[in-house]
Parts: C-alpha cells; sequence; structure tokens
C-alpha cells in the first residue's frame, strides 16, 4: 500500500521534511516513489506541495499519515482532492 508520509531532512536541531510518496514497509528515510513537497516546521510552518501530484496519488489510493493529513488540510489540498473525488 502506497503511504503520503514525512522522510526528515536537515541538520541536528534544524529540520525540515519532505512529503514523500513510498510503501508502507519502508523505512522511514528509504526509497521514495515520488517526492512531493518540502515542510519547513522553524520558518512559520512554510510548505511547498506539488498539488497535482498529490491529488493523483490520492485519487489512486494512497494513504496520508496523520501528520500529512493535517499539512495537505491547511495547504487547501485536501478539499481540492475531496472536489476531485465528487466528479
Amino acid at each position: 500500500m502506497l503511504k503520503l508520509r514525512l522522510t526528515r531532512m536537515g541538520s541536528k536541531k534544524k529540520p525540515s521534511y519532505r512529503v514523500v510518496a513510498m510503501e508502507a514497509l519502508t523505512k522511514r528515510d528509504g526509497k521514495a516513489v515520488a517526492y512531493l513537497g518540502n515542510y519547513f516546521p522553524l520558518e512559520d510552518s512554510r510548505v511547498v506541495l506539488k498539488e497535482e501530484e498529490i491529488v493523483k496519488h490520492l485519487m489512486n489510493g494512497a494513504q496520508p499519515t496523520r501528520t500529512v493529513k493535517s499539512i495537505l488540510v491547511k495547504a487547501g489540498v485536501w478539499a481540492k482532492f475531496e472536489e476531485a473525488k465528487k466528479n
């Protein structure tokens, strides 16, 4: 099963994360299927996302983790997914 989740980047005490699509049983920093964006929690929670690719993966059955889902809701991508799911 494909999951949308975060992988840690950055140095010690200065985290940044990538939003990635990867198999559910893969290690946290293992090989990803696709890189879908970045999340910088120390820079006022700045988020950069590839919205079209994220919606495509969600439509194909990828499941986001709780943290990624909350990031998608705040960025408005989850609403786009819900709208695309209706059509």
